[in-house]
């Protein structure tokens, strides 16, 4: 090496570093230049031949269950939450878990089923259209979905980068659904927002013989990159629009994830002397939930948590809550409400079973 070439050897790490400098600003252009947000107000398509009206004082089942984009078998851990993982061990893990949620949530014979986090086409769970698994167990139901996550590709984590998402809310049910429409919940700001994309609900509307409608919610607020403000702001348009429908004399059923202590207590009770403290599970704030309406807090077989922390795997030390249930107007009588134990066979999440009845 010559004189002058011992002078431009700094060039070369210059140059690398430059050139990483071009990706990453390309990559993060890409991701900020991507992002969109559905509007507000968007008319859902419904499938199915389902044809029958919902009968006053009849007993009818309810089942809510979040199943996790088919990824979560006991053993499975979260990047986002501590652990290691970022997608599901395998296509072949993606369809049991799937197929076994949509079973179990069969085997309670329900009228009308909410899934939360069912991906249509998503790295994570190997591109696997999950709506179209569950819909294969409800031939006989109408359906509705409403996309409530799809993002970029994303690069993190590094070792196994979470790659592009798409998601949705899926209602199922036994009656039929006349219109359905998605409603665009507010969500975090700045950058914080590429990790809570489109946050959403579903309103379906079923008729009753009596010429009132049943209106079915389907929720799934924020959990990561949400504060206090942002999950109150969530709550309160929901609950409007809950309000607006009660003073049309109509039956409200809302049920879903809501990322918040829903029985207020469900942290330390299942968590004794713990000192964890997150902001997806704080208590839902009731004193803003309109009158005219309760939570189902009720628990027929006793206090059962509807989700785990994915930290580490399924057991004893796991730290558990409850997220997931039902919110009724009083005109919706609660005979039976209950988080069943699945031990987290087949997502981070129990599934709730409401049997009610329409007064």
């Amino acid at each position: 090496m010559n004189h002058a070439q011992k002078k431009r050897w700094w060039l070369i790490p210059l140059g690398i570093v430059a050139a990483l400098v071009c990706v990453a600003a390309a990559y993060a252009g890409y991701v900020l230049l991507s992002y969109s947000r559905i509007p507000d107000l968007q008319t859902l398509t419904i499938e199915g031949t389902a044809g029958a009206p919902a009968l006053i004082d009849t007993e009818y089942t309810a089942v809510s269950y979040n199943i996790g984009f088919g990824a979560y078998t006991p053993e499975f851990t979260f990047f986002m939450d501590g652990g290691s993982q970022s997608w599901a061990e395998s296509k072949e893990s993606v369809i049991a878990c799937v197929q076994g949620a949509a079973e179990t949530a069969l085997s309670f014979d329900p009228d009308i089923v909410l899934f939360q986090e069912v991906d249509t086409d998503s790295t994570r769970s190997y591109h696997v259209n999950q709506a179209e698994l569950i819909n294969d167990f409800f031939p006989d139901f109408d359906s509705v979905s409403a996309i409530n996550y799809h993002s970029a590709f994303l690069m993190y984590p590094l070792w196994q980068p979470h790659g592009a998402s798409n998601s949705c809310l899926l209602t199922e049910s036994a009656f039929d659904i006349t219109s359905a429409l998605r409603r665009s919940l507010p969500i975090a700001t700045g950058l914080k927002k590429l990790l809570d994309l489109d946050r959403c609900y579903s309103i379906s509307r079923i008729p009753v013989e009596n010429g009132k409608e049943l209106v079915v919610i389907n929720a799934h607020l924020s959990a990561y990159g949400t504060d206090a403000s942002q999950g109150e702001a969530q709550l309160e348009m929901l609950f409007a629009d809950m309000a607006a429908e009660y003073e049309k004399g109509n039956y409200i059923i809302c049920g879903g994830d809501f990322n918040h202590d829903f029985p207020g207590n469900s942290r330390e009770t299942l968590n004794p002397d713990t000192d964890r403290i997150y902001s997806w599970c704080q208590p839902l704030p009731v004193d803003i939930l309109p009158d005219g309406f309760s939570l189902c807090t009720d628990y027929a077989e006793g206090l059962v948590a509807s989700t785990r922390d994915t930290d580490i795997p399924y057991g004893p030390d796991s730290f558990t809550v409850v997220l997931d249930g039902f919110i009724l107007s009083d005109n919706v009588r609660c005979d039976y409400n209950q988080v069943v134990d699945t031990g987290f066979l087949y997502s981070d999440h129990n599934p709730v079973v409401l049997r009610f009845v329409l007064q």
